[in-house]
């Protein structure tokens, strides 16, 4: 079993490397050595899983197509210019809305340089807002009811007749806490901009200009309202759906499985924004919301298949060498959960990958989704495309990476709102 791990986790290590689909391409290669090097029986692949995501991921980018990410960028400018002092407060709750009503934390790209730029013309230190915004974009993925993670914890849990509603109700106010937690310690960060060393030196050279931002032009502001209407309202009837099974059709006495809404709540809604607004149907594939989406789907495809045959293969073997350490204390499951997202990159891939586990061990569901925060720890090695785009926007050099790597400006509101959150979901299991 050994060998086979370590296998395993070469080939997650250089899909990451790799970058886009490469994650999901070599957990096929890592499946091939399972099954005809080790002959284990390969599971089925995570097709709900991926079909739920691609269904999701066509309606956001329809909506961004429409122009309806760039009207709700409009409406976080105005936003956080009109609270410029508190901007490390807002900044986060922006993101993390905005991740919560797409489902991917990819459309915090668009509110990033807003951040920065607010923050420098303030003088607040750009690092504070754009550190804690960056985690409340990931954070956000685990209280979205229509992010991949979310849809894949709940088909993992649906046995245990868990519903969205019994998720999001723990989720939802743990990650808030965790943010804000770390948005208010955020504000202490570092010196003042107009004290730090880095920043003086830019002005004094030059390199700092007082170039206005320049966002894309809505060609339509009618359609871009009508795409975000059409897409808050779907999310709306998922949430409902997943949280009242009696609302759903029913069959043989049996409601229709939330896979299966989903994907035909989502397909529609990408129909109808692109009905009505006219946009043609390619126009959304070219977005970079929908090209983030597909590689997730890639990633999920390879690396849960690979993830859920090695587990299959060597359950009794795994069950019996840690399952009296998981009984005597089930938090260390968030451990596993933090350790495979660094690695995995993906909150989605690693519930697919290592959450079946934690139902194998007997870990009550109710424990598994306070623990859910732990997946979001793709934060710790600072080169995940948001991370970088973070450091990228802030022209005062105040967002880097430390000279130990590790050092970076999202480690500690990152390890904070991970940690609260989970603590605040663990309370909220007991309360509930």
């Amino acid at each position: 079993m050994l060998l086979q791990l370590l296998f395993v986790l070469a080939a997650i290590i250089v899909g990451a490397r790799l970058g886009g689909i490469g994650l999901g391409v070599m957990g096929g290669v890592g499946m091939a050595i399972l099954v005809f090097v080790f002959g284990l029986q390969p599971t089925s692949p995570p097709i709900d899983v991926m079909l739920m995501i691609a269904a999701v991921i066509s309606a956001a980018a329809a909506m961004q197509a429409a122009g309806g990410l760039d009207y709700l960028v409009k409406i976080a400018e105005k936003l956080l210019r009109k609270n410029p002092s508190q901007v490390t407060i807002v900044s986060p709750l922006v993101t993390y809305l905005f991740t919560f009503v797409a489902g991917t934390g990819h459309v915090a790209y668009s509110v990033l340089p807003v951040i920065a730029e607010v923050a420098r013309e303030t003088k607040i230190r750009p690092e504070r807002p754009l550190g804690i915004a960056v985690i409340a974009s990931q954070q956000a993925i685990t209280a979205s009811p229509i992010s991949a993670a979310t849809v894949a914890l709940l088909g993992l849990l649906t046995g245990f007749d868990i519903t969205l509603f019994d998720i999001l109700k723990v989720t939802i106010p743990a990650t808030l806490v965790g943010v804000l937690m770390g948005a208010f310690l955020s504000k202490k960060v570092g010196k003042e901009l107009m004290e730090d060393p880095e920043y003086l030196s830019r002005v004094e050279k030059g390199m700092i200009k007082e170039n206005k931002l320049e966002f894309n032009k809505i060609k339509s502001l009618w359609k871009a309202k009508v795409s975000v209407v059409l897409f808050l309202v779907a999310t709306v009837f998922i949430v409902l759906f997943g949280s009242i099974p009696a609302m759903r059709p029913s069959f043989g006495g049996t409601p229709v499985d939330m896979p299966a809404i989903i994907e035909i709540l989502m397909l529609s809604t990408c129909a109808f924004i692109l009905l009505i607004s006219g946009t043609n149907g390619i126009a959304p594939t070219q977005g970079s919301v929908f090209i983030a989406g597909m590689q997730a789907v890639i990633a999920i495809f390879g690396i849960a298949w690979m993830g859920d045959t090695f587990i299959n293969g060597n359950i009794t073997t795994l069950t019996d060498s840690i399952k009296g350490f998981v009984t005597q204390m089930p938090w260390l499951f968030a451990l596993a959960l933090f350790v495979m997202s660094i690695l995995l990159y993906s909150q989605a891939a690693t519930v697919r990958a290592i959450m079946p586990l934690g139902v194998a061990l007997g870990i009550s569901p109710m424990m598994l989704i306070a623990l859910f925060p732990a997946v979001n720890g793709y934060f710790f090695i600072p080169n995940y495309p948001t991370i970088v785009a973070a450091i990228n926007f802030d022209r005062t050099g105040t967002t880097r990476i430390g000279k130990y790597i590790l050092n970076h400006s999202f480690m500690m509101p990152g390890l904070v709102a991970t940690t609260v959150a989970i603590l605040t979901g663990l309370l909220l299991i007991q309360i509930y």
